[in-house]
């Protein structure tokens, strides 16, 4: 995956219902290119469907977690880049002090944590990261 394509994944996590001519103005490309990037990415099955966001509180079942990331050097807007593509990061945010990002994920297994947990450590630049499991909300 290219940096067009993270993009483009990143715009569909916010609003999977935008169009492909939305999509094309908003990324600066013409709807054929956003019609076979998806095409590709669906038939690679790296997009595996469209689904809407829900409440955090809707799904009891869901597992969550938050990984605390460092980065090394001055790569954080690369790291970025390529955590917007992650499908298991549902959030991510820009941090100080320790850490450099924190990104709130989610899945529907321990096997799909791992998962993920796996994909994120091979990105480049990740320097180190800890990852504490979500066990119970008492405020929203």
């Amino acid at each position: 995956m290219d940096s067009l394509d993270q993009q483009l994944i990143a715009q569909l996590r916010h609003n999977a219902r935008q169009s492909v001519a939305t999509l094309a103005h908003k990324l600066k490309v013409s709807r054929g290119t956003i019609t076979n990037r998806l095409a590709r990415l669906e038939a690679e099955g790296i997009i595996t469907g469209y689904t809407v966001q829900l409440r955090p509180d809707s799904q009891p079942n869901e597992i969550r977690a938050w990984m605390s990331i460092a980065v090394s050097g001055n790569e954080t807007r690369s790291v970025i880049a390529s955590l917007l593509g992650e499908p298991g990061v549902a959030r991510l945010y820009d941090t100080n002090g320790r850490w450099d990002l924190l990104a709130e994920l989610r899945a529907e297994n321990l096997k799909e944590v791992s998962d993920i947990l796996e994909r994120i450590r091979l990105i480049r630049s990740i320097q180190t990261t800890e990852t504490s499991l979500h066990l119970a909300t008492y405020r929203t």
